[in-house]
C-alpha cells in the first residue's frame, strides 16, 4: 500500500458535523474549524468522554460563543459508551474539561434534539456524499447513530477522526489511545461500516505538541480567542505527566480538523485497522495492518506524517481570524 500525499485544491467548502468532548485540545480544534471557510460546520454534538456530558455540552456552547458564532447549532448526544462504563480523565482536562482559562457561562441555549437523531436527519435529509463526520471524542454517537440508522454509512462523505494508534501505543492505558478505549464497541462498529475514514492517530499528532514559544504566539494574537487557546493548552505542561512535561501541549483533535483543511499537510497510507474490545489487557487496542500481513482489506486513510511548519502557520493564521 502506498503513501497517500494530497495535492493542494481548490477552494471547497465542506459541510462537516464535529462530534466532540471538550476537552482544551478539542477547544483548539473547535476554533480551528470556526474560522475556516472550508468547513460549513452544520452542528457541533457533545458526547461524555473527557468529562461527563453535563460539561461536555456546555463547554462546546462556550466555545461558540468565544468564536463569535451563535448561527452553529449545539446538541448533546450520549452521556455514556454502548456497553460499558464511562471513563473520564479529569486528570488531564480538569474537573469541568476546560483547565486552564475561565470560559463564561454560556449564552448559547442547546438544542433539544438528541444529537444522535440530529447527525442521522441531517444526512438522510442532505444529499448523498456531501456530509462530513469529524470525530474528536469517542465514537459513541456514530456507532449508535449506525445502529439506530444503518443507511447512512452509504450517505456519509467520509469521516475523520482523531484516534487510535500505531507505534505510539497508548496515553491511556499501555496499548489503547483514549478515545478508542473509551468506547472500543463504537470504533468496532464504525471500522466495518464500509465509510471512508481517515484517522489522525497518536503517532501523527504527537509530532505537533505545542512548544511554549508556540503557546506564546496564540497567546499574543490580540485576541480573546488566542489567549483562551494558549491558556488551556498551557495547562497541560504543568501536568505531571513524563510522557509531555518539558516538551509541548498535546495537540491531538487539532489534526483531524487540520486535514479537512489542508490535507496537504499530511501523508498516510491506506491500511486495515481493527480494534480490540475482548481482552481487559488490550481494550481499545488499534491493531494497524502496516505490512498487509493479512488479507483483511484497507479500511482506513492512517495519517503518519504532517508538516510541523505547516500545520503551525494553520493554526496561527485561523486563530487570529477569531473575536
Amino acid at each position: 500500500m502506498g503513501q497517500i500525499k494530497h495535492a493542494r485544491r481548490e477552494l471547497e467548502t465542506r459541510k462537516i458535523i464535529i462530534d466532540t468532548d471538550p476537552g482544551r485540545d478539542d477547544a483548539a480544534a473547535i476554533l480551528l474549524a470556526l474560522a475556516s471557510p472550508e468547513l460549513e460546520v452544520v452542528g457541533i454534538v457533545a458526547v461524555a468522554g473527557n468529562v461527563p456530558l453535563h460539561h461536555t455540552e456546555r463547554n462546546a456552547r462556550r466555545l461558540v460563543d468565544l468564536a463569535g458564532r451563535s448561527d452553529v447549532p449545539v446538541y448533546a448526544g450520549c452521556e455514556r459508551p454502548m456497553a460499558r462504563e464511562l471513563v473520564t480523565s479529569e486528570h488531564i482536562h480538569g474537573q469541568n474539561g476546560l483547565a486552564g482559562y475561565e470560559l463564561p457561562e454560556p449564552t448559547k441555549q442547546l438544542e433539544s434534539q438528541h444529537g444522535v437523531d440530529f447527525i442521522i436527519e441531517t444526512v438522510m435529509s442532505s444529499e448523498s456524499g456531501t456530509i462530513t463526520l469529524c470525530h474528536i471524542g469517542p465514537l459513541t454517537n456514530i456507532g449508535t447513530a449506525l445502529v439506530k440508522e444503518p443507511r447512512i454509512a452509504g450517505r456519509i462523505r467520509e469521516i475523520v477522526l482523531m484516534g487510535g494508534s500505531r507505534a505510539e501505543a497508548g496515553n491511556i492505558t499501555p496499548s489503547a489511545e483514549y478515545n478508542i478505549y473509551v468506547d472500543p464497541e463504537a470504533a468496532d462498529i464504525l471500522l466495518n461500516s464500509g465509510i471512508a475514514i481517515t484517522i489522525a492517530p497518536l503517532d501523527v499528532c504527537g509530532l505537533v505538541l505545542g512548544s511554549r514559544e508556540m503557546l506564546a504566539r496564540f497567546g499574543n494574537l490580540g485576541n480573546r480567542a488566542g489567549a483562551a487557546i494558549a491558556g488551556l493548552l498551557d495547562f497541560s505542561q504543568s501536568l505531571d505527566l513524563t510522557r509531555w512535561r518539558g516538551i509541548g501541549a498535546p495537540l491531538w483533535d487539532p489534526c483531524a480538523v487540520a486535514y479537512l483543511i489542508q490535507p496537504e499537510l499530511f501523508t498516510g497510507k491506506m491500511v486495515n485497522v481493527c480494534v480490540e474490545t475482548m481482552s481487559p489487557l488490550t481494550r481499545g487496542m488499534t491493531v494497524v495492518d502496516w505490512w498487509h500481513a493479512t488479507d483483511r482489506p484497507p479500511n482506513v486513510n492512517f495519517l503518519y506524517d504532517v508538516n510541523v511548519e505547516g500545520f503551525f502557520n494553520l493554526l496561527t493564521e485561523r486563530f487570529a481570524r477569531l473575536p
